[in-house]
């Protein structure tokens, strides 16, 4: 299995895991790589250093430098996929009924629970303007299926 370090238009940084070099291009050549931030399937394989897992290695050797910490930007990149990962399991996907379900709840019509969904602008600030709380929270495309 080969790890290869890619990055997508947007400059979200993210790993894929191909079984050759040649499986990668093959599947790239077709689109079928995408950016699990932004969906976006044009997709470039960045340079990286080989990934050696070695038993009992815990610690730099002598004289060699220890791993460099994240950047900024992957570490909020990190960060924001476990949020959304986090809304996604505490949460009930009720699709496009979101404005109508927010309000029986809000109203005590249905018990209290968290909802995701689709709503449009519109829909949003009637909401808002009834005085239930509601936030976009846009969901990359590779996380609305069933996560493994």
């Amino acid at each position: 299995m080969k790890v290869i370090d890619l990055r997508c238009q947007s400059g979200h940084r993210f790993e894929g895991w191909f079984a050759s070099d040649d499986d990668f291009l093959e599947q790239n050549g077709r689109s079928l790589i995408e950016c699990p931030l932004c969906a976006d399937k044009v997709i470039v394989r960045m340079p990286s250093a080989p990934r050696l897992n070695l038993s009992g290695a815990r610690e730099p050797a002598p004289g060699q430098a220890p791993a460099t910490p994240p950047d900024a930007a992957t570490e909020l990149q990190t960060r924001w996929m476990q949020m959304v990962r986090q809304v996604l399991q505490n949460t009930e996907d009720v699709g496009e009924k979101f404005a109508d379900e927010a309000r029986r709840i809000h109203y005590g019509e249905t018990p209290q629970r968290g909802i995701r969904g689709q709503a449009s602008a519109d829909e949003r600030e009637a909401l808002r303007d009834e005085g239930i709380e509601v936030m976009p929270l846009p969901i990359p495309a590779g996380l609305k299926d069933t996560l493994q």
